[in-house]
């Protein structure tokens, strides 16, 4: 057991995966998983629908899981939805790690985050989580960087989540989590409504190949964002208003009208990405993983 770890170690270790190199502590995420997920089970009534779509990945390749962003207790049932079986390796905001002089970021850590700069182009970060995704671990993100609705900054639609998936070589799975955003509204009472976690299907980068190369990755990721807010308000995702939601980003509705991406299954997706890989290429994805 593993008490004393320096908290940015942690962030180049493993958790789950192929690599045979030393983990993260799984005590620690453990514990956090029974007691924060015994309450949140007791307070919210949470529940997981489609998480299948999930657990076909499950040590067959790595998934980058995008979320919206509405309560800061998004975070938390990213992590709960996926246990016990998997692990998600949350992305976060760099300043998060410093709170509590490092205590905080010694916890996240431990669950498996680390950190990415806001507003920039950390290559670090994106390397980390790229190697993740090729160590067949699950790497999640809120894309919009910020809750809606809430604080100052207003959520913007960038096209990271797709750079990274497409750095990883993996799928994009949206999901959402419904309701959390009711939990504290301002001028209000804590409240404790039913929460639900729901996984939509994956989204393959290749998908998207009809568009100019220099439009690929935003389209990708405007699209992978409507299927996040499809699932968070239950309406078909051809009847989300993106225009609303970013103003300030190219609207590709009619695109996606005119050329409807295909959906797929996550058994669809596990089985294209195993066809496409010899052995060899496998070995050699795992070893530069470790490296």
């Amino acid at each position: 057991m593993s008490l004393f770890i320096p908290y940015k170690d942690m962030w180049d270790m493993p958790l789950g995966g192929m690599s045979d190199e030393k983990q993260v502590p799984h005590w620690f995420g453990n514990a956090v998983y029974v007691v924060v997920g015994g309450l949140c089970k007791l307070l919210f009534r949470y529940r997981v629908d489609g998480r299948q779509n999930l657990r076909a990945f499950h040590n067959e390749c790595g998934v980058l899981v995008v979320c919206n962003h509405t309560s800061f207790l998004d975070v938390a049932f990213i992590y709960l939805a996926a246990r016990t079986k998997q692990w998600v390796r949350i992305i976060g905001r760099d300043t998060l790690f410093r709170n509590a002089n490092g205590l905080l970021g010694q916890i996240l850590s431990r669950v498996g985050a680390f950190p990415i700069k806001r507003d920039s182009a950390d290559r670090v970060a994106i390397k980390r989580a790229a190697r993740m995704l090729k160590n067949r671990e699950i790497v999640g993100i809120l894309p919009e960087g910020t809750r809606r609705g809430k604080g100052n900054l207003e959520p913007k639609l960038h096209s990271g989540a797709a750079f990274i998936a497409r750095m990883g070589k993996a799928p994009i799975l949206p999901m959402t989590v419904r309701d959390a955003e009711y939990v504290k509204q301002k001028g209000s009472r804590v409240h404790f409504p039913k929460i639900t976690v729901e996984y939509g299907t994956p989204i393959l980068l290749s998908d998207f190949d009809f568009l100019p190369k220099d439009e690929r990755l935003d389209a990708c990721s405007w699209y992978a964002m409507r299927e996040c807010f499809a699932l968070s308000r239950r309406i078909p995702a051809a009847e989300v208003d993106m225009v609303e939601l970013f103003p300030d980003s190219k609207d590709y509705a009619n695109t996606f009208a005119e050329h409807p991406i295909p959906k797929h299954t996550s058994e669809e997706v596990v089985a294209l990405y195993k066809a496409q890989m010899s052995p060899r290429v496998q070995i050699a994805e795992v070893a530069e993983a470790q490296a």
